[in-house]
């Protein structure tokens, strides 16, 4: 037997044993139990799936011709007494329909190539486009990465409407209804009908919806009169109707017009010199001059409203789950209703005051904002911006500030860089160029009891546009001083046992952190100083010593508590760098971004309220046409300190106003008033953050560029101008600021911040060092002065007396005992005892 008949035979007997055939028979029997059980899984997956399908089918509206027909409801603003303020986008004047032989085959064919490329080739729903989305999906770990028909598209506008998606199964539920309407619907009308429907629906910015409309407002021309450049423009909108602006973000809106070309001329919609003559139209200039133009007769929405839609935008996409399309969608022509928190009267005043060009610094100037995009002589794609300017303007001797001091040196400079660039062979694609008054504002009055912003200002002038740069909202700036109490002082009140009364000295100081010294916003130093005075006279040395005692972190959890949403904490870069607002300079303001004006005023009504904190909110509700409320922004507000704190602090900054570095914006009304100045480094920004028992107000002044002036006190006598106003408009009651039970008082000495000594502490050689000082329960001091020494002089001798110096020749003195080790010279070192003095006493006097 050969050896492979050997092994044959081997393995037949092997096959053939019993115990092998009884585990394969168990084997075989496992096997086939799992298949059953595996199959039975999928059978009842398959029918819950199958159910819960048909569930969602059976809610399905019916599709027809006339359920995919644009509707536009008028959305109305209203203010908190019930007056309409606003009408956003009619169905009248923001959409106008055309049909299909009326929009230009390059205009069709745009859309298609970024929305939809095989929309011919499909019958509503793109399966390549879906298994696109899924695996970018899977890889971004998100279920929104697009893959949507403009059949589809049209059915999630047009008939599915205003729904929440916030979840995922309400996603689910709706990519199910949308691709089953989309097959319904490519059953019962044709491509062209469609897309017909599509160009008249979409949402294209600037509150036009459908192509018409847009191509009135960007181009001052008809739909069918449009360019291939100019159908580009608009295609590209689609994305992101705010960031996709060809006004106001012209670069982004290039960036994809490019693509588009590219597709188009890949698809072979257009040919090789056509798209060489779109790329090189200078379509943006034309857009920036229509725009000019239209806004000489055009009425921009308020910073107020820019606000608003965005606050709005922003909660339906987080609250019901909308993308950004959907929301504006709903906004611009959902027949909303948003009932604001606006006070029409008190932002009457504000906006008075704030455009008074008598209430700003002498020489008012302008900044000159620019931006270019254009090919340089090798056709690559090139872009400047006014940093690119200023180096141009550095290189030639020209000038070193992009501040100018009138509008027309400002445009001189701009021509004068743009024809360097075309000098060296640039063509200009899009070239933008203007002025904005400086310095600038910005102002936020909330009701602390509620947070509700009662009125905004975002800048002074002339607003053009609708969601332009809104200095309120959207800029962030360095808080300086005005930071001190809430990142610094609230916290160590509230949690670190201490009170107004505790003292530290201050004397020359570091960080703990850097080694780098900390400096006064005055000469010299003061010595022993309570948090009283250190928020009084806005102390940064005794800030960072309190901060270094409180720390950081806890610093940071309070901050986070009082809605600061641009901190940051750790933060690494792409190049590998950290950042962090979580260290002691935080004391002092010193932050990587800053904060918004209407974060500092939403954290500062906490203190007014009471220690309840309040998210700023500009709407109350929000109801969609059928009166549903779709949102709804009461909120009955979070504890973030103790009342006992928030009323040291009010009373702390009360004589910020009364006799600290706030005089000028103590009000000629008699009402009380709290708040807290703040200047930054550099003299880059001014701020006032204060409040009465009514209203919390913060102003801000400033250049958009970081420059240095001088305010001259106007942020806080714009501060005192308003809030003096409201109380006469609105005929408040005057009312000082509630004291809870929880507040004692107590006779304390302001050197060492324990109880007064008399016949000592009141003899200070500077008058009396003696003050009635309010504390919350439980903190009250217990020991005695310390800090003064009195101590008896022989006149004769000049030395402490001893027992034998005669009683007629004693001088009694008063004098500071300042700790071993301490700093530099203070106003306290010529009062403190002389080292004589401890060293020696009278000699001319013997005791027996």
């Amino acid at each position: 037997m050969n050896f492979n008949k050997q092994k044959t035979k081997q393995k037949k007997d092997i096959l053939s044993s019993p115990k092998l055939r009884r585990s394969s028979h168990l084997t075989l029997f496992f096997y086939k139990y799992a298949l059953v059980v595996i199959i039975a899984l999928i059978v009842t997956a398959a029918g819950l799936s199958i159910g819960f399908i048909r569930g969602i089918l059976n809610n399905t509206p019916n599709v027809s011709l006339d359920s995919i027909h644009s509707k536009g409801f008028i959305t109305m603003i209203y203010d908190k007494d019930g007056n309409v303020t606003r009408k956003l986008s009619t169905s009248d004047s923001n959409r106008v329909y055309v049909s299909l032989d009326k929009i230009p085959a390059n205009l069709q064919n745009a859309f298609i190539s970024i929305e939809d490329v095989r929309f011919y080739n499909h019958n509503g729903i793109d399966m390549r486009g879906i298994a696109r989305s899924f695996f970018l999906g899977l890889k971004e770990k998100s279920l929104d990465q697009g893959g949507s028909t403009i059949t589809q598209q049209l059915v999630k506008n047009n008939i599915l409407g205003i729904q929440p998606e916030k979840t995922t199964i309400e996603r689910i539920e709706r990519k199910i209804k949308e691709q089953s309407l989309a097959l319904e619907l490519e059953k019962i009308t044709s491509k062209q009908k469609i897309l017909e429907e599509y160009l008249n629906a979409i949402n294209l910015g600037e509150g036009t919806l459908g192509v018409q409309t847009a191509s009135q407002k960007y181009f001052n021309k008809d739909v069918s009169d449009l360019t291939l450049s100019e159908c580009t423009v608009l295609a590209g909108i689609t994305k992101n109707p705010t960031r996709m602006n060809p006004i106001t973000h012209p670069n982004s809106n290039a960036a994809r017009r490019m693509t588009i070309l590219k597709i188009m001329l890949e698809e072979h919609y257009i040919t090789k010199s056509e798209y060489s003559e779109a790329v090189n139209d200078n379509v943006y200039e034309r857009i920036q001059k229509i725009n000019a133009r239209q806004q000489k007769n055009y009425t921009a929405n308020s910073y107020f409203d820019d606000a608003l839609i965005l606050q709005v935008v922003r909660d339906l996409k987080e609250k019901l789950g909308y993308d950004e399309t959907k929301a504006y969608n709903a906004i611009y022509s959902g027949g909303l209703k948003i009932y604001s928190t606006q006070d029409s009267k008190i932002q009457r005043i504000a906006d008075k005051v704030t455009n008074d060009p008598d209430n700003y610094p002498a020489g008012t100037k302008v900044a000159l904002s620019y931006s270019l995009t254009g090919t340089d002589k090798n056709g690559k794609e090139v872009s400047y911006s006014e940093n690119d300017v200023l180096s141009y303007m550095k290189k030639h001797k020209l000038g070193t500030s992009l501040i100018f001091a009138d509008k027309s040196s400002a445009e001189n400079m701009a021509r004068k860089f743009t024809k360097s660039l075309k000098k060296n062979g640039v063509s200009v694609i899009n070239e933008q160029v203007s002025t904005v008054i400086q310095p600038q504002i910005s102002m936020t009055i909330i009701d602390q009891r509620t947070g509700q912003v009662e009125a905004l200002v975002g800048g002074r002038g002339v607003k053009s546009e609708n969601l332009s740069l809104n200095r309120a909202t959207g800029t962030t700036r360095q808080p300086g001083s005005t930071f001190k109490v809430l990142s610094t002082f609230l916290p160590a009140l509230d949690t670190k046992n201490m009170t107004l009364a505790t003292v530290y000295d201050d004397a020359p100081y570091e960080y703990l952190d850097t080694g780098r010294p900390v400096r006064n916003y005055y000469k010299g130093y003061r010595g022993f100083s309570t948090i009283r005075e250190a928020v009084t006279n806005s102390m940064n040395i005794v800030s960072a010593k309190t901060m270094a005692d409180v720390t950081p972190e806890v610093a940071y959890e309070y901050l986070q508590k009082l809605g600061f949403t641009t901190l940051v904490d750790n933060k690494t870069t792409a190049d590998g760098k950290t950042f962090s607002d979580v260290n002691q300079s935080m004391a002092l303001g010193g932050l990587t971004y800053g904060v918004t004006n209407l974060e500092l005023t939403g954290a500062f009504s906490a203190v007014a309220n009471g220690g309840t904190y309040h998210r700023p909110s500009l709407y109350t509700k929000v109801v969609d046409q059928s009166g549903k409320v779709l949102l709804n922004s009461s909120s009955s507000g979070t504890l973030v300190m103790k009342e006992s704190t928030a009323f040291l602090l009010t009373d702390a900054m009360k004589d910020v106003i009364k006799k600290g570095t706030g005089k000028p914006a103590a009000l000629s009304s008699g009402m009380p008033a709290a708040g807290k100045t703040g200047t930054t480094t550099s003299d880059y920004d001014y701020w006032f953050s204060g409040y009465t028992p009514y209203h919390t107000a913060s102003v801000w002044m400033g250049y958009d560029r970081n420059t240095s002036f001088s305010s001259g006190s106007q942020h806080e006598k714009i501060w005192k101008l308003v809030m003096d106003q409201i109380v006469k408009e609105k005929n408040e009651p005057i009312k000082e600021f509630s004291k809870p039970n929880s507040i004692v008082k107590a006779r304390i000495c302001t050197k060492s911040g324990k109880l007064a000594v008399k016949g000592t502490c009141d003899h200070d050689p500077r008058g009396s060092m003696i003050k009635t000082e309010y504390f919350a329960l439980g903190t009250k001091p217990t020991k005695p002065c310390d800090i003064h020494v009195a101590i008896e002089i022989c006149k004769k001798s000049g030395y402490p007396a001893n027992s034998a110096c005669p009683e007629g020749q004693l001088l009694r003195k008063i004098y500071i005992t300042r700790p071993k080790g301490s700093k530099g010279i203070t106003d306290d070192t010529q009062y403190q005892i002389p080292d004589l003095y401890v060293k020696y006493m009278c000699g001319l006097h013997t005791p027996e």
